[in-house]
C-alpha cells in the first residue's frame, strides 16, 4: 500500500515544471500569442542563467518559431549554441539578427569573432569595419580594431603560409599556420594545409590530428578520411585505415580513391586476421605461410612488411623452428632494435637452437627497453641456467638430438647409440669402464628426455639427475646412486652377462 508522504513527495517533484506551466499559460492569457513569445524568453534566459542548456534552447526555438522576426529570440539561441560550443549553428542565427536588425553592433561583433576563428578573414573583417562605423560602445569599438588588426595581421601569415608552402619550405609554413591556427581555430583549411606540411616532413601522428579536427570542422571531408586511410595505411595500421575509409564511403559511396583503397585494406586486413587466428590455434606453419601472403598483397609499404615479419618471427618461435626464427627475427631487429617483443622471440629460437649467450644478450637488451617485463626476467634467467647447465652434462647433446625433437627420435637415438657403447661390446677393461660411464649417461639421458616432466625441468635449466640442482626440489622416482640413480642399474646385478633389450 502507497503511503501518503510517498504520494506527496512525488507530487512536490512536478510542482516547478506545474508552475512554469502555469506561468506561461497566464502569460498566454493575459497577452495573447506575443505574451507566449515573451514567456518562452523569459523562461529561456532565467534557464540559461541556472546553466541548463538544453531547456534554455528548447524555449528559444518555441519563441524563434512563435515570431520569425523577433531578432532578439534569434540572438539569445545563438547565445545559448555558442555556450554548447555548436558555433556552426549559431552563425546563421546571428546572420539573422543583423538582416532583422543592421545596427544591432553586438550580434555583428559577434558574428566576425566567429568568422574570424572558422578562417572567415574577408567577411570578418567586413564585420569588425561595420561595427567601427556604427557608433559602438567603447568596449565594442576596442574589440573590433584589435580584431581587425589580427585579422590583417592573419591575412599577411597566411599569404606567407602558402608561399613557403609552394617553396617545399614545410617546416616554415607548419610554424606559421601554428600561428594562424591559434586564431583561426576551427579553420579546417589551415589544419589540411598543416597537416600536409606535417606528412611532407614525414611527422604521421601530427598529421593525423589535424586531418581528424578537419574532418569534424568541414561537412562531408572525403579528402580528409581518405588521408587519414592512407596514412594509417603506411603506419601499418590496418584496423584505423580500414575504420577511416568506411567513414569516408559512409559519405559518398561512388568515391572512386577511397573504394579502390577500401578494397586493398580489406583484402590485407582479412589476410591478418586470419594469421592471428592461425596462431591463436597454434598453426604456426599455416601463420607464417598466411603472412607471406600478406607481404605479397602489399609489398610496397614498409610497415606492412615489417609487421608481417615480426609476427612470422613470433610464429616460427612458437613452433619451434629456432634457426629460421633467428634469421626472421635478425631482419625486423635491423630495421627496428628496440622491438622488446621480437627481441624476446629471438631469445626463445637462440634458446631451442641451444645458443645461450645470444639470448641472454637478447634478453638483456629487451630488459633495457621494458624494465619489470616478468617474461623477459624469467627468460634471462631460464637462458643463465640453461647455459651454466650446457657447461656440465647436457642430454640433448648426449643423445645427439636437438631440443625440439620429439619423443620416438628420442628413443630412436637411444638405441643406437645403446647398441654401440653396451659395455659387452668392449673386451679391455679400461674401454669398458668408458663404455660403462658412457652407456650410464646415454640411459640417463632417455630417461630424462621422455619423462615430461624431468624433460620439462631439464629445459628450464635445472638438471634432475644432479643432487646439488635437487636440493631444494620434491622427491621423484630416482635419488642418489650414481650421477643421481639410485636403484637404476641400466645392466641388471653381478657382471654384463644379461641379455640387452630395447625399450
Amino acid at each position: 500500500m502507497v503511503s501518503i508522504d510517498h504520494v506527496a513527495n512525488k507530487l512536490l517533484t512536478y510542482v516547478p515544471y506545474v508552475l512554469v506551466l502555469i506561468d506561461m499559460r497566464y502569460a498566454g492569457v493575459k497577452c495573447g500569442r506575443d505574451g507566449g513569445v515573451d514567456s518562452h524568453m523569459e523562461m529561456g534566459k532565467k534557464l540559461l542563467a541556472a546553466g541548463q542548456l538544453a531547456d534554455a534552447l528548447s524555449h528559444f526555438h518555441a519563441a524563434v518559431d512563435g515570431d520569425p522576426k523577433n531578432y532578439m529570440a534569434y540572438y539569445r539561441r545563438a547565445t545559448v549554441f555558442l555556450a554548447m560550443g555548436k558555433s556552426k549553428s549559431a552563425l546563421p542565427d546571428l546572420s539573422r539578427v543583423i538582416e532583422l536588425k543592421p545596427d544591432f553592433t553586438s550580434a555583428r561583433l559577434q558574428r566576425g569573432n566567429l568568422l574570424l576563428k572558422q578562417g572567415g578573414l574577408d567577411e570578418a573583417e567586413s564585420d569588425f569595419k561595420k561595427v567601427l562605423k556604427s557608433n559602438p560602445s567603447d568596449k565594442e569599438e576596442k574589440e573590433a580594431q584589435s580584431q581587425l588588426m589580427k585579422a590583417d595581421e592573419i591575412q599577411r601569415l597566411v599569404a606567407q603560409a602558402r608561399s613557403s608552402f609552394n617553396s617545399q619550405d614545410y617546416g616554415t609554413a607548419a610554424a606559421q599556420l601554428d600561428t594562424i591556427i591559434e586564431t583561426c581555430v576551427w579553420d579546417a583549411a589551415s589544419r589540411e594545409m598543416r597537416a600536409e606540411c606535417f606528412i611532407l616532413m614525414g611527422e604521421m601522428g601530427k598529421a593525423v590530428s589535424d586531418l581528424k579536427a578537419a574532418s569534424k570542422l568541414k561537412n562531408d571531408n572525403t579528402l580528409a578520411f581518405y588521408k587519414l586511410s592512407t596514412i594509417y595505411y603506411n603506419l601499418g595500421d590496418h584496423e584505423m585505415s580500414l575504420n577511416e575509409v568506411r567513414e569516408c564511403l559512409k559519405l559518398d559511396p561512388d568515391h572512386k580513391q577511397c573504394y579502390s583503397h577500401y578494397k586493398q585494406v580489406k583484402k590485407l586486413n582479412k589476410q591478418i586476421r586470419s594469421a592471428e587466428e592461425l596462431i591463436q590455434e597454434e598453426r604456426y606453419e599455416d601463420a607464417v605461410s598466411k603472412y607471406e601472403a600478406v607481404m605479397k598483397t602489399e609489398p610496397n609499404v614498409p610497415r606492412l612488411s615489417l609487421l608481417a615479419k615480426e609476427r612470422m618471427c613470433h610464429a616460427l618461435a612458437k613452433g619451434l623452428q629456432g634457426s629460421r626464427a633467428v634469421s626472421v627475427c635478425g631482419e625486423v631487429l635491423r630495421l627496428d632494435p628496440e622491438n622488446v617483443n621480437v627481441l624476446k622471440d629471438r631469445a626463445e629460437a637462440y634458446i631451442q637452437e641451444e645458443d645461450y649467450e645470444a639470448a641472454i644478450s637478447d634478453y638483456e637488451t629487451a630488459a633495457k627497453h621494458s624494465e619489470n617485463d616478468r617474461q623477459i626476467n624469467e627468460g634471462l634467467e631460464r637462458a643463465q641456467r640453461l647455459l651454466k647447465q650446457s657447461k656440465r652434462r647436457d642430454y640433448y647433446k648426449i643423445l645427439g638430438v636437438k631440443r625440439t625433437a620429439q619423443k620416438k627420435e628420442i628413443i630412436k637415438a637411444y638405441r643406437k647409440l645403446a647398441q654401440q657403447w653396451h659395455p659387452d661390446n668392449f673386451q679391455d677393461e679400461e674401454e669398458k669402464k668408458k663404455a660403462e660411464k658412457k652407456f650410464i649417461d646415454i640411459a640417463q639421458a632417455k630417461e630424462v628426455l621422455t619423462d615430461p616432466e624431468l624433460r620439462a625441468k631439464f629445459d628450464q635449466g635445472e638438471d634432475p639427475m644432479d643432487p646439488e640442482s635437487q636440493q631444494a626440489q620434491h622427491h621423484h622416482h630416482f635419488h642418489g646412486g650414481h650421477q643421481g640413480f639410485q636403484g637404476f642399474n641400466p645392466f641388471g646385478s653381478g657382471s654384463f652377462n644379461f641379455k640387452f633389450h630395447y625399450n
